[in-house]
């Protein structure tokens, strides 16, 4: 739909000068694809020169793969360098906006480069008086705004650890992930504005800190009316640090932890996925220098919350000279427009949603690029869904002409993405241009075998620096080794249905495991399973999502067998919505709930999720499963029947 770009304006992309700078040290390329054939073949050359290119912060030594085995890969086994260091090093002019905040709660706010440096260092200086130390981990139950960005690089300035939840998470969303990683330092809101509604988290935040027992001292911040009581005040705290302070930046090793992301919590508690200082600084250098174009002097809107990696990759855009914007609030408020409004008073650069809302803007016969000056606009990014091919048409009709749209998919796995477009190759509708530089993208059948032009699982057949260090507390890689390598011994599966074309383009089918892709943000069943096996009306329960091919939010369905001498009249209903939605999060409200006589098992207890969910979207029962490997396998028709009944 748009050709690749060439000559002098494939030249002036960050791609174009990393390929003629490949050039002068002797590697030309003449196709995208054949300088991703070589960053998949030489990884240590690969690597190595993304280091130099970039001119990293640290030392790299002489090394840069000493194992390539997966799971294990030792990257830059003798490198020492700190991410905070290349976010905040690579700025010649300290007057220059590097944050834009924008929130429902307050007034705009906005921050320069010298006054971010500087925000750095005394809440640097605040963690280490409160006793943080290298290793010790810091904790974020925060929105989308400057100060989060503030307390991030604060804490991998000194080596600790970070790890953040978003406010509109219930108590037990945060315990569940928090908990795990016996935080030393709480940093935290107690309310916030969503529209025109002010939600108060008090209760919430009190029962958050009851359960976190390691951590020694609260940092609140006042944010709009809200105040956190019995907890440092951030800005006093910040405000009381001397001006001698220097801002110092901790050497770490290359895989150091850096944050802990959290993956869905489908077999139990939400993963805690370890990412590091050095996978992390190269992998998103990549991103946005190479891939998403961003350049300095950009301006990055990514719509998120600090709870999904997509807030981590926004913050990295800094390392590339750009500064971000930074949203909090109801994105759709006061009107569907409300985030093109954004874009076009910021003067963003790169724009990164969802399919879901460009799908809701299309339905509503939007025409954005006539209603709004979105002439700074350069790129389009796309992820969380895949996007159809008719958004593409729209797209192109409504957008400046000149706007290049980047489809992408990748994960909290790895803090980025696998496949992606890039300047050099063109927008193919409804496809994927092509993999990621660096990312060994492949489809594999079941029986571990290449596929091309047909539906296969994506797989990773070589390593990369920003895979996980580790799942947190995961000492002998069970559940490392479960999640990824469980199929095709040494190659990371991915857990996507995808077909790779002959020209390397990839279309996303689905999930292929039982994660709940809602709106972008990966949900577990266990979640769900676990606050509602526990209330007394409820024996068991089976939770799907089906996604929608329109690029809509698709429906999440919970089926509940109730117990004895209940029944699944409204009010139960309602009750199991409220509950999820104080406890779990807005995003985990089912669309459908229904009751069904049992919960189909396989006869090692296992819940039929992916099973029912072919059955589902089509797929006749006896062909998925068969009646002697599971129990209640009669309750099945009970759900088919049920999915055509709204409750």
């Amino acid at each position: 739909m748009r050709p690749a770009f060439t000559g002098a304006e494939l030249a002036a992309t960050g791609l174009g000068k990393y390929v003629a700078w490949l050039a002068d040290h002797g590697r030309r390329f003449d196709t995208y694809h054949d300088l991703w054939a070589w960053s998949v073949d030489d990884l240590e050359d690969f690597w190595a020169s993304l280091w130099d290119f970039y001119d990293v912060a640290g030392s790299r030594g002489n090394c840069v793969l000493a194992d390539r085995a997966m799971p294990g890969a030792s990257w830059f086994p003798t490198a020492r360098l700190n991410y905070a260091e290349s976010v905040l090093g690579g700025v010649d002019d300290p007057s220059r906006v590097a944050i834009v905040g924008r929130s429902q709660t307050r007034a705009p706010v906005e921050l320069t480069f010298g006054e971010l440096t500087d925000q750095v260092r005394r809440a640097r200086a605040a963690f280490q008086s409160l006793g943080v130390r290298k290793g010790d981990r810091v904790v974020g139950y925060l929105p989308n705004v400057p100060e989060a960005v503030v307390a991030m690089l604060a804490t991998a300035s000194l080596g600790a650890t970070w790890a953040c939840c978003p406010p509109e998470f219930g108590a037990k969303s945060v315990i569940d992930r928090l908990a795990q990683l016996e935080p030393t330092l709480l940093i935290a809101v107690s309310g916030y504005t969503y529209g025109t509604k002010e939600v108060d988290r008090t209760a919430e935040l009190q029962t958050i800190r009851a359960a976190l027992p390691t951590v020694r001292d609260v940092v609140g911040l006042t944010y709009g009316i809200h105040t956190v009581p019995d907890a440092h005040v951030w800005e006093w705290l910040l405000e009381e640090q001397s001006t001698e302070v220097p801002l110092e930046f901790e050497p770490v090793s290359f895989d150091h932890p850096l944050w802990t992301l959290f993956s869905s919590g489908t077999t139990g508690l939400p993963k805690a996925v370890v990412h590091s200082h050095g996978g992390i600084t190269l992998e998103h250098l990549k991103l946005h220098g190479l891939h998403l174009d961003t350049r300095d002097g950009d301006r990055v809107l990514l719509m998120t919350t600090t709870g999904w990696t997509v807030w981590n990759c926004l913050v990295s855009a800094l390392m590339v000279g750009a500064s971000i914007v930074v949203t909090d609030g109801n994105p759709l408020h006061p009107d569907l427009e409300e985030p093109w409004r954004t874009v076009a008073e910021t003067g963003v650069t790169l724009f990164g949603t969802s399919p879901g809302y460009l799908m809701a803007c299309r339905n509503e016969s939007m025409r954005p690029g006539d209603t709004f000056d979105l002439s700074a606009v350069r790129t389009l990014g796309v992820t969380g869904a895949v996007l159809p091919a008719e958004a593409y048409d729209w797209l192109y009709d409504v957008l400046p002409a000149d706007v290049y749209l980047n489809s992408m998919s990748g994960g909290t796995d790895i803090c980025s993405n696998f496949v992606s477009g890039n300047p050099w190759v063109p927008v193919y509708r409804g496809e994927l241009s092509a993999p990621t530089l660096g990312a060994d993208v492949a489809a594999f059948d079941d029986d571990g075998n290449e596929v091309t032009d047909q539906v296969g699982e994506l797989v990773i057949r070589a390593p990369m620096p920003s895979m996980p260090v580790a799942f947190w507390n995961d000492n002998d890689m069970e559940r490392y080794l479960a999640a990824y390598f469980d199929i095709y011994p040494g190659i990371w599966r991915h857990g996507d249905w995808v077909t790779v074309s002959d020209r390397q383009s990839v279309v996303i089918q689905g999930r292929s495991d039982a994660t709940l892709n809602r709106g972008g943000v990966r949900i577990g069943t266990a979640e769900f399973y676990n606050l509602i096996e526990a209330l007394p009306e409820v024996e068991d329960s089976l939770v799907v999502h089906l996604e929608d091919l329109t690029g809509g939010p698709g429906e999440l369905m919970l089926f509940v067998q109730l117990a004895e001498g209940h029944e699944m009249d409204a009010d139960t209903v309602k009750a199991l919505k409220t509950i999820i939605r104080r406890e779990l999060s807005p995003r985990h409200v089912p669309d459908l709930v229904a009751a069904v006589p049992a919960v189909p098992r396989t006869l090692t207890g296992k819940k039929l999720e992916t099973p029912i969910k072919k059955i589902l979207a089509g797929a006749p029962p006896e062909r998925v499963v068969s009646p002697g490997s599971v129990t209640n396998y009669d309750a099945i028709e009970a759900y088919r029947i049920a999915a055509l009944k709204t409750v």
